[in-house]
């Protein structure tokens, strides 16, 4: 199912590409961008460059993010680069700044529905969200702060006007994404379970994340429990309560947000 809503945000996206900006020259954020980027000064197809272009940051989110993740960014990315090929780069409205906002908002709102669906658009989404896990800063931030090479780039390339467009369809991209995507907040699980050590060993190889287990016995049943405790981002919770379900289809999960982290939140 969430793979379908996947290929849904990609065509979404594309949509907002080749319908608002690629018409006008602007510039979308990551490794999109820099693939429109090319395509507007070279032969080579957009949809081509995007799928190259992300390859090596697909190896980067297989080590870093998962299977699951890059599985689902790898969809991403063949789809996104299949409707970029598909579509007609045809401008809606003949006017640069509502081109500008739509096309800034709509592939916001498209890469907020691959985020929510546990996948990726690949390129710069692939740090951003890593660097998330890491600390407390929103991805949309991350991405608009990363992206004023593009800024720059297409400055360059074509004149500052489009660049200060290109700026604006960035930072409205990263409003929209933050809007949808609120995986960046940090939450606490714990999981009482009798396949603990089972589910340890999965969560460590799966999940970025330091995990602490305490002993325990349930209060009915007198049966010895193992208490799992994670700091996760919302972003891992589906993927956690798969591998425990995998593991133990009656372990009890109590999720709860977390106010504030102070420590090491990242595995080693």
């Amino acid at each position: 199912m969430k793979n379908l809503f996947v290929i849904a945000g990609s065509l979404v996206v594309a949509f907002a590409f080749n319908f608002f900006l690629v018409p006008y020259g602007i510039l979308s954020s990551g490794i999109s961008g820099i693939a429109i980027l090319i395509g507007l000064i070279t032969p080579f197809d957009i949809g081509l460059m995007n799928l190259l272009l992300n390859l090596p940051l697909l190896i980067l989110g297989y080590f870093k993010l998962g299977k699951m993740i890059t599985i689902n960014t790898l969809i991403c990315v063949i789809s996104l680069s299949v409707f970029l090929y598909l579509l007609p780069a045809i401008p809606v409205t003949d006017n640069i700044l509502l081109s500008t906002i739509f096309g800034g908002i709509i592939g916001g709102f498209g890469v907020g529905i691959i985020l929510k669906s546990s996948g990726t658009s690949g390129g710069l989404d692939i740090i951003a969200i890593i660097l998330s896990r890491t600390s407390n800063a929103p991805v949309g931030l991350l991405l608009t702060a990363m992206n004023g090479i593009i800024v720059l780039i297409s400055g360059a390339a074509f004149s500052w006007n489009i660049a200060l467009y290109t700026l604006m369809s960035i930072y409205l991209t990263g409003k929209m994404i933050d809007t949808i995507h609120t995986d960046h907040i940090k939450l606490t699980m714990q999981i009482v379970t009798s396949k603990g050590e089972l589910i340890r060993k999965e969560l460590l190889e799966s999940i970025y994340r330091g995990l602490t287990i305490t002993e325990g016995y349930g209060g009915y049943s007198q049966e010895k429990k193992q208490i799992i405790m994670m700091v996760v981002t919302r972003y891992e919770t589906a993927q956690i309560k798969k591998i425990v379900r995998n593991h133990d289809e009656n372990a009890f999960i109590n999720i709860f947000e977390t106010v504030e982290v102070d420590g090491l939140f990242a595995k080693n």
